[in-house]
């Protein structure tokens, strides 16, 4: 315990966007508590106010409160990058260490397929598998965690060749041990740090892209509270309305921003090499 407030204490800027991005998952977890109104509630009478005492951050279109909908687009967004998150790192992960460990063909087939992968360019390619499952959310997450793995893939790869050299993997490897017990107990703990800072890192870039392919008409569809969806919906009263891009765009940097940061200082925390 008394190590852990030594690292909060020593690392200012790990521990003010630690805060910061607890206040943005709390926001995610009270959204219903936080928001002033049903974000699907639609008041036509109320269309397209501006920002006033009653609806802070004005309506929308079909009169929906945009603060409650900006709320709900944080539940949204996060639980969903999240889950891409968590996608890519188990794919990617999974196949860098088969790829590393057993090398051979298994090798260079998984490797040839992330190069080929990361030969064409990413958000394009996943609008490219985005337009062919349909637009939803989930299927922007397969989209992109089928462009976004190779980069855990090829980390993990590098990180087994160095590992399995150890003369540990060898005498496991003399006494009989079972391949998945190596793995599990011998090559994964010693790489599982640097692949969850990798990921803690990555939040903000995927939030991003679920964002852009979201307000390109590949992501969540009406009446999703998504900010994506919202800054699409938006555009097209962006002379007369321009809250409506405003607002969720401010919250998409916040906590694009936010995120980055968290992982940048994660990884400073992290760093052996502040020890020396």
């Amino acid at each position: 315990m008394k190590k852990v407030l030594r690292t909060f204490k020593e690392n200012k800027q790990f521990t003010l966007f630690f805060i910061l991005g607890l206040v943005v998952i709390g926001v995610a977890i009270f959204a219903p508590q936080l928001s002033p109104y049903d974000p699907l509630d639609a008041v036509m009478t109320e269309s397209l106010q501006e920002p006033s005492s009653a609806h802070p951050f004005g309506t929308d279109k079909l009169g929906r409160d945009l603060l409650s909908r900006v709320i709900f687009g944080t539940r949204t967004s996060l639980i969903m990058t999240l889950c891409l998150v968590a996608v890519i790192f188990v794919i990617g992960t999974f196949l860098g260490v088969i790829a590393g460990y057993f090398g051979g063909v298994v090798d260079a087939v998984i490797m040839r397929i992330a190069d080929m992968m990361i030969s064409f360019p990413g958000l394009v390619l996943a609008i490219a598998i985005a337009g062919m499952l349909g637009p939803n959310l989930v299927n922007a997450v397969i989209s992109i965690a089928a462009v976004r793995w190779t980069k855990y893939a090829r980390l993990a790869r590098s990180m087994v060749l160095k590992v399995k050299k150890s003369l540990y993997i060898e005498a496991a490897v003399v006494n009989g041990t079972k391949t998945w017990k190596i793995l599990l107990v011998h090559v994964l703990p010693n790489m599982v740090t640097q692949m969850v800072v990798t990921a803690a890192a990555d939040i903000g870039t995927m939030m991003l892209e679920l964002a852009s392919l979201s307000f390109l008409g590949f992501g969540a569809t009406a009446p999703t509270p998504e900010w994506g969806l919202m800054l699409n919906e938006g555009r097209t009263y962006m002379a007369k309305a321009p809250w409506l891009m405003i607002y969720p765009g401010i919250a998409i940097v916040i906590c694009v921003v936010v995120f980055n940061m968290l992982g940048d200082s994660i990884r400073d925390v992290l760093d052996p090499r502040q020890d020396q």
